[in-house]
């Protein structure tokens, strides 16, 4: 434990043999001279018994519009005067009100800037640090100061939409959609903006999907420089009977990518046992180092599922005799391009065409010999056409001639 300047204990021996009472004049002067040297020691190098800081002024939390984008901010404290030449750094945390941990950030500036759901109460606090040349090392801290920020609580929680879900597919567009609340009147509509961080300003939706001529979904293409940013989003409503509850929505698109199909599927057998699997990436602008796979294998009436971040796979067949070899797969964007994603579709299934079992040598046999058949029929058709007309007629000529001929004789 330090020991403040004045913690001299007299009452102990001095050099193990007399007491503070018992000193000489000359002695008393000693001991005065040097306690004076140690206060002149601590006023030098700025020490003292405890070093005080005052918290930041007017800590507030704004909302400047943008769907849940928040402004934390703040003032430096007032500083004594022989503080006024020390870098002051501040500790800031913040949460969701229902959140069980804080965001800490350590930063010298008077502002900072977050995505929040503002779906739920913001709490924020913040304390100064002295740096530690200013202290001899030190760690000196004020007070918290706190704030708070809620959204209005107009409208009931019935109001509110429900089942809210985006998509964003294959990179290129996103789709949102909803359910009206639960307890709405028939002219309720709702209405759905968006905002992320390049934008001057919050945006309505252009191109609405809807039901009975009402808004239950909305489109939104050419989302430039928009990856890997938060994406808020605000659905609100319009009643003239009530007020309806805002919704408040925020992600970030690389993370709801639904991906279309691979496509292209081969299957092959080599050696009579090791199955090659391959097939193509999906067309689009996700790049191929960002897909994994899911493979499902179908071996007569054995199937099982594999996976890989490459477009191709061997396996081994797990029977010799297998009559029956098919598989199929899907895709999502992988762990290096996003925190998660969505499974596209399944694929086509594709079978291998290689095996030739009295059941496929029929199917083969059958149309080779309707093709044959019909072939004959048809030569048979055009012998047929080409043949000349039958000989009566020539035969009554000849006739004919014969007598004229036995009347010139006769």
């Amino acid at each position: 434990m330090e020991t403040g300047c004045l913690d001299m204990n007299f009452d102990d021996n001095i050099n193990g043999s007399r007491a503070f009472s018992t000193l000489n004049p000359g002695e008393m002067a000693f001991v005065h001279t040097t306690c004076l040297c140690f206060i002149l020691l601590c006023t030098i190098t700025g020490y003292s018994l405890e070093i005080k800081v005052n918290p930041p002024q007017d800590f507030e939390i704004l909302d400047p519009g943008l769907l849940g984008y928040l402004y934390l901010q703040w003032k430096p404290p007032v500083v004594i005067e022989k503080f006024k030449g020390c870098t002051l750094e501040y500790e800031l945390k913040y949460r969701n009100v229902d959140s069980d941990s804080w965001k800490t950030i350590i930063t010298r500036n008077l502002i900072y800037k977050d995505g929040f759901d503002l779906n739920k109460g913001i709490e924020g606090k913040i304390r100064t640090y002295l740096s530690e040349h200013c202290t001899n090392g030190s760690e000196v801290q004020s007070p918290w100061t706190e704030a708070s920020y809620g959204i209005s609580d107009e409208g009931s929680l019935e109001t509110k939409i429900q089942d809210m879900k985006c998509i964003y597919y294959n990179w290129q567009y996103l789709v949102c959609s909803w359910k009206p609340g639960k307890t709405v009147h028939s002219d309720t509509n709702y209405t759905m903006f968006f905002w992320y961080e390049g934008l001057d300003h919050a945006l309505q939706c252009a191109d609405y999907l809807q039901d009975n001529e009402k808004n239950v979904g909305c489109k939104l293409s050419n989302l430039d420089s928009s990856d890997y940013k938060d994406f808020f989003i605000c659905v609100n409503g319009s009643s003239k009977l009530e007020p309806i509850r805002s919704s408040y929505t925020v992600f970030q698109l690389q993370n709801i990518v639904k991906p279309l199909p691979p496509e292209f599927l081969h299957i092959s057998v080599e050696n009579s046992i090791d199955i090659r699997m391959k097939w193509s990436t999906p067309g689009g602008p996700i790049p191929p180092r960002c897909y994994t796979y899911e493979i499902v294998i179908r071996e007569d009436d054995i199937s099982w599922e594999s996976a890989t971040d490459k477009n191709d796979m061997k396996l081994k067949k797990r029977a010799n005799e297998s009559e029956d070899l098919c598989f199929f797969v899907r895709c999502k964007v992988n762990i290096y391009c996003a925190d998660d994603g969505i499974w596209s579709e399944w694929s086509e299934e594709e079978c291998w065409e290689g095996y030739t079992g009295p059941d496929s040598k029929i199917i083969f046999i059958v149309p080779v010999c309707l093709f044959f058949i019909f072939l004959l029929l048809l030569l048979c058709l055009i012998v047929e056409k080409e043949e000349p007309e039958p000989t009566l007629s020539l035969h009554v000529d000849l006739n004919k001639e014969v007598c004229a001929y036995e009347d010139t004789l006769c």
